[in-house]
C-alpha cells in the first residue's frame, strides 16, 4: 500500500511537472525593442510620449515613457517585433493608454520603416517643413480708429504676412499643411523674460484664434496671424511691448496641447528689425528643433 503511494505520489509531480512545461512552451517569447532618440522635450503631468509597432497594418502599442533620457528599452511580443513594418510615436494623455483596442492619437510625432534591425525615425509624420519660410511686418491695426489711417505706434504690433498699398495683407508663411492633431502658433521672444504667444492657427490667410493682448478699437485684426501688444500683459511683461528687436518664432504645437511654452518644433525663427510697415522681416527655416533617432530591434 505504501508503495502505491508512492508511485502515484510520483506520477502526480510528473503531470504537474509536464504541465507547467506544456504552460511555458505555450507563452508568448519577447523580444527588446531600444530606442535612441534625441531632441525630445518633457511634456509634464498630464502627457506622455507612447511607441507602436505597425504590423500587418495594425499597430501595436511598445508602452508609453515620460523621461527624455535615452536609450530607453521595451520588451514586447518577438513574432511581433520582427514582422513590424514601421516605428510610431505619439503623444498620448496621461492614465489613457495601455487598453487592447487603444489607437495612437493624432499627435503623431515621429515615424520611421524598419529596415532590418533598425529603423531611422524623424518628424516627417507631422510634415516637410525643409522649403519653409515667413515674414512679418510690424504694425497696429487693432488699435487704430476705423478711417482715421495709422496712428503712428506700429512697433507695438506683429502680424505674418505682407502688407498691401491697397487692401489687407497677404499670406506671409510658406509652411506645409498640417495633419490632424497639430496647429501653428506664433511668438514673439522678450529676452530676459520669455515668448509671448500671438496665438494659434492652421490657415495664413485668416485671424488666429487669439486677440487676448489687442487694442480695442478693431481687435480681430487683418485676415494674417498676429497680434498687438496692448493689454493683459502677463506677469514679467510691461505693456505696449515694442517688437523691435525681438525674435519671432513659428512653432508646431501638439493639438490639445501640452504645455502654455512653445513645443520644441520650431521650423520658423527670425529677427525682427527696426523699421515698420512696410518693410518685412524675414522667418527663416531652422531644423535645429526636429527631433531624430533610431528605433532598434
Amino acid at each position: 500500500m505504501i508503495k502505491k503511494m508512492f508511485i502515484m505520489a510520483i506520477l502526480s509531480i510528473g503531470l504537474l511537472v509536464s504541465s507547467c512545461s506544456n504552460d511555458d512552451d505555450n507563452a508568448p517569447s519577447t523580444a527588446s525593442l531600444t530606442l535612441e532618440l534625441d531632441g525630445l522635450e518633457a511634456l509634464g503631468d498630464k502627457y506622455v510620449y507612447e511607441g507602436w509597432i505597425i504590423v500587418n497594418g495594425a499597430p501595436v502599442s511598445t508602452g508609453t515613457f515620460s523621461s527624455v533620457t535615452f536609450p530607453q528599452t521595451f520588451t514586447v511580443d518577438a513574432t511581433q517585433l520582427e514582422n513590424a513594418t514601421k516605428f510610431v510615436l505619439s503623444i498620448e494623455p496621461a492614465g489613457e493608454t495601455g487598453t487592447a483596442a487603444e489607437m495612437p492619437a493624432d499627435t503623431k510625432i515621429l515615424v520611421g520603416d524598419f529596415s532590418g534591425d533598425r529603423a531611422p525615425v524623424n518628424t516627417a509624420i507631422v510634415g516637410d517643413f525643409g522649403g519653409s519660410w515667413g515674414k512679418s511686418f510690424l504694425r497696429t491695426p487693432t488699435d487704430e480708429v476705423p478711417g482715421s489711417g495709422n496712428n503712428g505706434n506700429d512697433q507695438y504690433g506683429i502680424w505674418f504676412g505682407t502688407p498691401q498699398a491697397a487692401g489687407p495683407p497677404t499670406a506671409g508663411l510658406g509652411l506645409p499643411t498640417l495633419p490632424a492633431g497639430w496647429k501653428y502658433e506664433g511668438w514673439v521672444v522678450v529676452d530676459g523674460v520669455g515668448p509671448l504667444t500671438t496665438g494659434t492657427f492652421t490657415s495664413f490667410t485668416a485671424v488666429d484664434d487669439s486677440n487676448n493682448f489687442s487694442g480695442t478699437e478693431n481687435n480681430a485684426g487683418p485676415p494674417v496671424p498676429g497680434e498687438d501688444f496692448f493689454n493683459n500683459a502677463p506677469a514679467g511683461f510691461t505693456f505696449p511691448l515694442d517688437v523691435r528687436g525681438r525674435t519671432a518664432v513659428i512653432s508646431v504645437e501638439p493639438d490639445p496641447d501640452n504645455s502654455p511654452a512653445p513645443f520644441t518644433l520650431k521650423p520658423l525663427v527670425g529677427a525682427v528689425g527696426q523699421d515698420t510697415a512696410p518693410a518685412t522681416h524675414d522667418l527663416t527655416y531652422s531644423s535645429n528643433s526636429f527631433p531624430t533617432g533610431w528605433a532598434i530591434r
